[in-house]
């Protein structure tokens, strides 16, 4: 017999425990007004299947005079907490029922309440079946991802998607409002596929849009614009790979906003351009260039390549000999010239 053959049953049992209108010991507030319900719940359960109500319940002093516990949960709609509530206590929950904006919700409900099981298991489950919908509503669920360190599967995802297609963030209508935090992510990654000058006008961009007094044109800036703009981009200038743009882009680009740039790195920078004699040059060994991410071959599709490859060339005379392939006996794996890596 399963050992799980009467998890089913017992979980139904509890949902049942849930809509008991006679045993329960605790009222919990959720919603702010005008949408506000009272749901009523047991001790017991709560404190063993959320830490942060756990916490919330031990602060609360003991009433001998028959008082229920109380809490209160402003953050969380009414409609989001029932759907965590069944599965606080049912330990089932059904997202294929659910909008994807609504996933949303449980993800974040879930992390206040210290819901880490559903936490995890809402992030793979947009990953898995909601692509369509993370990539039309792409800003919202990259803000989403980092707005929280406890949704790492989700920040990772947005992240190698925006590598590969950055346009998604830079070119969106709501670029100018996304937070610092965000901002760097996206620029200090090694595999965005932008070129520098790029990323260096989105930059620019984002801080003027940050001060809607400045103007794009920094030929009418004054000390204090100069000043202004530079205070909102000191935490974004370090991650700009200044030295992965040409001599030409320096010049247009940098230079007339140099301003912007501490002292120190100003100066290499322009000693550095300086010296190439060719504008379309860019410095060598200077900064680490951004490359598209590639994901590594398994060791037995390396050995099938070099060694299938070997056998194409030299097809006929296998054919005659009939000598199969052999690979090494010992089991250790070949070594490779720097061509068969290639």
């Amino acid at each position: 017999m399963a050992d799980n053959k009467f998890l089913p049953i017992l979980s139904q049992n509890l949902l049942e425990i849930l809509n008991d209108e006679e045993y329960y010991d605790v009222t919990i507030e959720v919603g702010n007004d005008p949408y506000i319900k009272i749901f009523r719940a047991h001790i017991v359960i709560l404190n063993y299947r959320s830490p942060h109500l756990r916490r919330i319940l031990s602060t609360n002093e003991k009433k001998n005079d028959g008082t229920l516990a109380h809490i209160k949960l402003p953050n969380v709609s009414p409609e989001i907490f029932q759907i965590i509530l069944r599965y606080i206590y049912g330990g089932k929950i059904s997202l294929e029922e659910c909008d994807p904006s609504d996933i949303i919700k449980i993800l974040n409900a879930a992390n206040e309440l210290s819901l880490q099981e559903l936490v995890t298991y809402s992030q793979s489950f947009l990953i898995e079946n909601k692509v369509n919908w993370i990539e039309e509503n792409f800003n919202f669920v990259y803000q989403t991802s980092f707005e929280n360190n406890s949704f790492l599967e989700l920040q990772k995802y947005c992240t190698n998607l925006v590598s590969e297609e950055p346009d998604k963030v830079f070119k969106s209508s709501s670029f100018s409002s996304i937070p610092e935090k965000l901002l760097i992510s996206l620029i200090q990654n090694d595999h965005l596929l932008m070129d520098e000058i790029q990323i260096w006008d989105h930059v620019i961009e984002w801080g003027v849009a940050q001060n809607p007094e400045l103007s794009s044109n920094f030929t009418n800036y004054s000390k204090d614009d100069f000043k202004t703009l530079k205070n909102t981009l000191q935490h974004c200038i370090p991650f700009v790979r200044f030295y992965n743009l040409t001599s030409k882009e320096f010049i247009d680009k940098v230079l007339p906003c140099r301003k912007l740039l501490p002292k120190e790195l100003y100066e290499d920078l322009l000693k550095t351009f300086l010296s190439l004699s060719d504008p379309n040059s860019k410095p060598e060994n200077k900064s680490k260039p951004r490359t598209a991410k590639s994901e590594p071959q398994p060791v037995l599709m390396n050995m099938i390549n070099i060694f299938g490859s070997r056998s194409h060339e030299n097809q006929q005379e296998s054919i005659e000999s009939r000598e199969p392939i052999r690979f090494p006996r010992n089991g250790r794996t070949p070594r490779y010239s720097k061509y068969d890596r290639m």
